[in-house]
């Protein structure tokens, strides 16, 4: 899905893809959707860039890439290890670590 910065993501103008799901799997993805508080297309949404940020894959917001020679060992592990949060997860956290810094200041 290629959308423009400036441009709102809509429903009506996301790129639609069909996937045929092996008996029982649309079930799964519903329990664990519910669990995580979520429909079941942001929690296909949500694994899909979950794995293809493990896999390397450099991600929307132009973020640091796993195999960056920038990072180091602990960097990456601790990437990947937030990587795999639910949104709402990460979301939280970098919440924590920015008031965190503005108590600093």
């Amino acid at each position: 899905m290629n959308l423009k910065k400036n441009t709102a993501y809509s429903s009506r103008t996301a790129d639609k893809f069909v996937v045929r799901l092996p008996d029982g799997m649309r079930d799964r993805i519903a329990e664990v959707a519910r669990e995580q508080h979520r429909s079941m297309n942001s929690e296909i949404i949500a694994r899909l860039e979950s794995s293809l940020q493990q896999d390397g894959v450099l991600i929307q917001d132009n973020s640091l890439r796993i195999d960056s020679p920038e990072l180091n060992h602990h960097e990456r592990e601790l990437l990947q290890r937030f990587r795999l949060l639910a949104q709402r997860q990460q979301n939280a956290l970098l919440a924590l670590i920015a008031n965190d810094i503005q108590d600093e200041s």
